[in-house]
């Protein structure tokens, strides 16, 4: 099992603050920040482009988790990687050449990961878990921060789980919408070690709780 990583996502930060929410996060002990990268085509809002990363970047030596949320995401890897990107993942529900943008992502200089929906069965996953260092499970539907946890990924997790013991990989297991302190627990009993949360992270009176349960 890895070492438990709690993963907090600036979405759900204050977005005339960013450069704040990424010290709150630096200030309470946490190594990594989740950046979401949607481009109002694959999901139905607008976040965040390379510009945005590259400012946070100046002033930030945390690791920065990029999911791109794009219908075209091999056009874009090379900007965010530039713009200070140590992870980029990228979904397998559009339609492109997955296999080389992962190859890509690792020969930009980042560790790579491979994302699906709550709808997407984890046999289009599969043939990617060997290429990548992550695989993120959405636990909502992607677009909004704030849905509520979808409890059957869970049984995606524990599938993913078996597969990385059974072939003795190491890639993460990440989750990613509702995590709470509530959900976070079992999460990892589902094999889950990367857990992304956002708006329950920004609350202060749950922050404590999410930090506890990864320590």
């Amino acid at each position: 099992m890895n070492t438990p990583i709690l993963a907090p996502s600036i979405l759900a930060g204050d977005h005339a603050r960013l450069a704040d929410g990424v010290a709150t996060i630096k200030e309470s002990g946490l190594s990594w920040v989740h950046i979401d990268i949607m481009d109002g085509h694959f999901v139905p809002n607008l976040t965040f482009g390379p510009v945005i990363v590259a400012a946070l970047r100046k002033s930030s030596d945390l690791f920065f988790d990029v999911h791109l949320m794009l219908d075209n995401p091999q056009d874009y890897i090379e900007a965010f990687a530039k713009a200070g990107a140590n992870l980029i993942s990228i979904h397998v529900e559009p339609d492109y050449d997955i296999l080389k943008t992962l190859e890509a992502i690792h020969e930009l200089g980042c560790k790579n990961g491979v994302v699906f929906n709550p709808g997407t069965p984890v046999r289009d996953v599969e043939p990617f878990i060997d290429k990548v260092d992550l695989v993120l499970a959405m636990t909502v539907q992607p677009g909004f921060g704030g849905q509520s946890f979808k409890h059957e990924v869970l049984q995606k997790t524990r599938e993913l789980d078996e597969m990385r013991r059974d072939r003795s990989l190491s890639f993460r297991i990440e989750v990613d919408g509702g995590v709470d302190s509530r959900t976070l627990p079992l999460c990892m009993e589902a094999g889950v070690d990367t857990f992304v949360a956002g708006t329950a992270f920004f609350k202060p009176e749950q922050r404590e709780a999410l930090i506890d349960l990864v320590s």
